[in-house]
């Protein structure tokens, strides 16, 4: 466990600071200069070379690299070059509403996917497992805004039960008001996301009720749901474990549109403003911050998968066939 571990945590360290990299590049290829937003429309060229020597834009890229090297290096994650602001904390305050908001919509999505899926899977020759199967396949072609944009016409604009978009100001403090701001945007990411779940998880259910082990312990007298519990919910639960991760990594990576949807104050929407003012510290702290968390997330659904499969657990010592 120890050097799987290790190695696990070296391979995120080395993509981490690869990622780094290509965030640090990628960005310096995009068209247009950032001193353009901190000077005024028909400045002049002294004038911008100003703002560019403030920001320090100026300065050879090596050199630009190797000073935000150092800032991540002991926790900074910059300071923005529009509003002069740290981006850590910046970056922390948005996460109150992208963390809640990802995290709600994920835990809802599997209490729908997972029931939804079994069922579809061992009622497919029924009329509602047909029909689950149908739905799951329609949730998956439909855009998110545009299932954001029909909830907040039936449930904030027509019947008036939830607001239409924002959150409370004093954030949290109002936690009552806070839950009801998030509501439909976790709904509406909950039902496109258990949309897909349900494929996935209705296809692992099939393997498994396919499967020899599964007859094998029903034929030496094991009830079907007694089978299932002691054998199918593992093997099971090991590929879509694997979704799982991939799901949630997306929905906080996607956040942007449904924040924008419900006017939220999240990360998405930071890294909108933070593009669109090409505020490079904002746009590279809000990028960072999500790759480190899709990282961790990859991490702990592989040791997940690892710890549940019983033919992987061989691997947690190094070990590899």
């Amino acid at each position: 466990m120890a050097r799987y571990l290790a190695r696990r945590l070296a391979f995120l360290a080395v993509s981490l600071a690869l990622a780094s990299v290509v965030l640090f590049v990628l960005l310096r290829m995009l068209p247009g200069d950032p001193a353009n937003a901190l000077t005024s429309v028909g400045a002049s060229p002294e004038q911008i070379a100003a703002a560019r020597h403030a920001i320090g834009s100026d300065r050879p890229l090596p050199e630009q690299f190797t000073h935000w090297i150092g800032q991540l290096a002991s926790g900074d994650l910059g300071t923005s070059f529009v509003s002069s602001l740290p981006v850590g904390p910046e970056v922390a305050a948005r996460m109150d509403v992208t963390v809640p908001l990802t995290l709600a919509a994920f835990v809802l999505a599997v209490l729908i996917a997972v029931p939804a899926g079994f069922t579809a899977a061992h009622k497919r020759h029924t009329w509602y497992g047909a029909l689950l199967n149908g739905v799951s396949q329609l949730g998956i072609a439909i855009p998110v805004f545009w299932l954001g944009m029909i909830l907040i016409a039936v449930f904030a604009l027509n019947a008036g039960w939830l607001p239409s978009g924002g959150f409370p100001q004093d954030g949290w403090a109002d936690p009552a008001e806070a839950v009801r701001s998030l509501v439909l945007p976790v709904v509406t990411i909950a039902l496109v996301m258990s949309a897909s779940l349900i494929r996935y998880v209705r296809s692992a259910t099939l393997d498994v009720l396919g499967s020899d082990y599964l007859r094998t312990a029903r034929a030496l007298g094991s009830s079907f749901g007694g089978a299932m519990r002691r054998h199918g919910l593992r093997n099971a639960s090991v590929p879509v474990i694997s979704v799982l991760g991939i799901e949630l990594a997306s929905t906080l990576l996607g956040a942007v549109v449904v924040e924008s949807v419900y006017a939220l104050p999240g990360l998405g929407s930071m890294l909108a403003t933070g593009i669109a003012q090409h505020d490079y510290p904002v746009i590279q702290g809000v990028l960072f911050v999500s790759t480190l968390a899709v990282l961790l997330i990859g991490f702990v659904a592989d040791l997940a998968q690892r710890i549940i499969d019983p033919r992987l657990r061989g691997r947690l010592s190094g070990g590899s066939r």
